[in-house]
């Protein structure tokens, strides 16, 4: 049989895994936090019809002959670079300008998070800053683990008195380095802090170890980041290093209120590539039907 039966196919098997990841990125063009996907090709194998030889004093040398024999998926990289700004006006809502993720977890003891790039936050029956699928938001204090790591807490706004001598809150914002302003009804003006699992307003401005703030992880390799849906990234082993904590302190850039991260998907791009991928499979196919003429006239030749 040919070989150019097997590399047709090969090549159609490609394009179509490109033609699907293209379609997932625009139907993703308008979902809050959303990164899209490439995918890179490389060549499978070479038969070797004849080794190269090496030149010498009496003859020259002889390039190698080989025949490739198809193609396949090299790699689907995730693209982590910045989605245009959108500007809501809802003080929950935040994006982070920078390399930063927000850290979200099922969990209140903050264990198993996750990452995610979609700030479109919420408030919810019990005062906790959550996300669109009612995962808590997580925020750091200067409070260390055991291992000396910066310590997950959930963010509690909450319009209950939050301490015995605070009134209730009623309003609050969140600036830049990802602290919590609250006001209280009694018009006291301070960030909201936590210490001993008790939430207090602190208007302190030289005692800042317990204001709590949102928590941000920067990842040395973004690509090695996983999917998991919900516009949520899990963290595997080849991410690289994890540095989880207060924004100022991991270089992650600076929290924007009022503002969501849209899609990095750029339609203009991904139509080419749409263009690019079906020329491919119609040649790789025309490549099969070719072939199969050739089999036929072999065929043929025994009438």
């Amino acid at each position: 049989m040919l070989k150019s039966l097997y590399s047709g196919v090969s090549g159609m098997k490609g394009f179509q895994t490109k033609m699907d990841v293209i379609g997932n990125n625009v139907a993703n063009v308008g979902t809050v936090g959303f990164k899209k996907s490439r995918v890179m090709f490389q060549d499978l194998l070479n038969q070797n019809i004849a080794d190269a030889v090496t030149p010498t004093a009496q003859r020259g040398g002889i390039n190698p002959q080989q025949i490739g024999l198809g193609t396949k998926i090299a790699s689907i990289d995730t693209i982590h670079t910045q989605g245009s700004p959108m500007t809501t006006n809802v003080g929950s809502d935040l994006t982070i300008d920078g390399n930063g993720y927000f850290v979200v977890s099922a969990n209140k003891d903050g264990s198993n998070p996750l990452l995610t790039k979609a700030g479109n936050f919420t408030l919810d029956g019990n005062g906790f800053l959550v996300d669109s699928r009612g995962n808590f938001v997580l925020g750091v204090t200067a409070e260390k683990d055991g291992k000396g790591n910066a310590a997950p807490k959930v963010i509690k706004i909450t319009e209950d008195e939050i301490a015995t001598n605070d009134k209730k809150i009623t309003a609050y914002s969140i600036d830049a380095d990802g602290y919590i302003n609250v006001v209280s009804e009694g018009e006291k003006i301070g960030k909201l802090a936590l210490n001993g699992g008790k939430y207090y307003i602190n208007d302190n401005p030289n005692a800042t170890d317990d204001n709590l703030s949102i928590a941000t992880s920067v990842i040395q390799n973004p690509a090695g980041l996983k999917k998991v849906g919900n516009s949520l990234f899990e963290v595997t082993g080849n991410a690289g290093t994890n540095e989880f904590g207060r924004i100022k302190d991991n270089n992650g850039g600076v929290i924007n209120s009022g503002v969501l991260e849209m899609s990095n998907v750029d339609l203009t791009e991904e139509f080419t590539e749409m263009i690019v991928a079906q020329r491919g499979f119609q040649a790789n196919a025309r490549t099969i039907t070719t072939s199969d003429s050739i089999l036929e006239e072999i065929v043929n030749l025994k009438r």
